[in-house]
C-alpha cells in the first residue's frame, strides 16, 4: 500500500513542489510510493484501512470557514484514528484533525506566525516514535494565522513554543498532527514569505527580516521521515 496525502489545498510557491511532492522529498520515499486524493476538488475519501498511512496537508483556507469539502474530510477523520492506519496532519490538516475530534481551532490571538521559528519538544516526548529523540528546542518553518486553541480530549502536547503551545500533538496510538510545516525547508519558506510579502507587511511584518533570518530545519523534516518508517514506507 502507498502514502496517500489528502490535498486540503495548494501551496502558495507550486512552482517548488506541491505538497504531495515536498512531503513524499522530505520522508526520503519515492513519488511512485505517495498517492494523492483532491478533497478539495471533490475526490472521494479511501476507506481508512486502505493506505500504509495518511498524510494531511496544508491549505490557504480556514477550517473555520467550515467549508463542504473540510466538513466531509473532518467527518472521516475519526474513523482513520479508530482504525489506527497512521496518520499525520500538517498545519491546516493539524488544525482540522483537532476540529474532527472535539477540539477549538479559531484565530491565534497573538496574530500570524511566520518563517523560521523554534519550538520546544517536550519532555514528556521522549518515548514517542515520532517525536522521541528530538532535541529540545528545533528548528521548524512556520505560516499560519489560526491555531489549536484547545487540543481533543486525551490529546498528548508533543511540543509548543510561546507563540502556539500546540505546535505538536499525538492522538491515540498512530495519530499526529503539527503545525509546523515538516516538508518545508528554507527555499520553500522564502518563497513563502516572498509571494506573500505584501499582506506580511499590512500586519507589520518585515518581509525582508524574515527571509534573512529564514534557515534550514532538518530535525523538524526527522518527523515525516519516522512517520514514514512508522508506515513501512522508508527507505524505498
Amino acid at each position: 500500500m502507498k502514502l496517500v496525502v489528502v490535498m486540503l489545498g495548494t501551496t502558495a510557491v507550486p512552482s517548488l513542489g506541491e505538497f504531495d511532492r515536498l512531503i513524499a522529498r522530505a520522508a526520503g520515499i519515492a513519488a511512485e510510493d505517495v498517492t494523492v486524493v483532491d478533497v478539495v476538488g471533490g475526490e472521494g475519501l479511501p476507506a481508512p484501512t486502505a493506505a500504509a498511512g495518511f498524510v494531511l496537508t496544508g491549505s490557504p483556507a480556514m477550517v473555520t470557514e467550515r467549508t463542504a469539502w473540510s466538513e466531509r474530510t473532518a467527518a472521516w477523520l475519526p474513523e482513520v484514528v479508530a482504525a489506527e492506519t497512521p496518520l499525520l496532519g500538517i498545519c491546516y490538516g493539524h488544525q482540522l484533525l483537532a476540529h474532527a475530534l472535539g477540539g477549538e481551532v479559531g484565530d491565534n490571538a497573538r496574530g500570524r506566525e511566520m518563517g523560521t521559528t523554534t519550538i520546544d519538544v517536550h519532555a514528556s516526548a521522549a518515548d514517542d516514535p515520532v517525536f522521541g529523540g528530538l532535541p529540545p528546542r528545533v528548528y521548524a518553518q512556520e505560516s499560519h494565522s489560526q491555531s489549536v486553541i484547545t487540543p481533543p480530549r486525551g490529546t498528548r502536547v508533543l511540543a509548543g513554543n510561546a507563540h502556539d503551545p500546540h505546535q505538536a500533538l499525538a492522538i491515540g496510538p498512530a495519530a499526529w498532527s503539527t503545525q509546523f510545516h515538516p516538508e518545508f525547508d528554507a527555499t520553500v519558506m522564502r518563497g513563502y514569505v516572498d509571494v506573500r510579502a505584501d499582506a506580511l507587511r499590512a500586519e507589520g511584518f518585515d518581509p525582508g527580516a524574515l527571509a534573512r533570518t529564514t534557515r534550514e530545519s532538518p530535525e523538524s523534516a526527522t518527523v515525516l521521515r519516522r512517520f514514514a518508517a512508522l508506515a513501512g514506507l522508508a527507505g524505498r
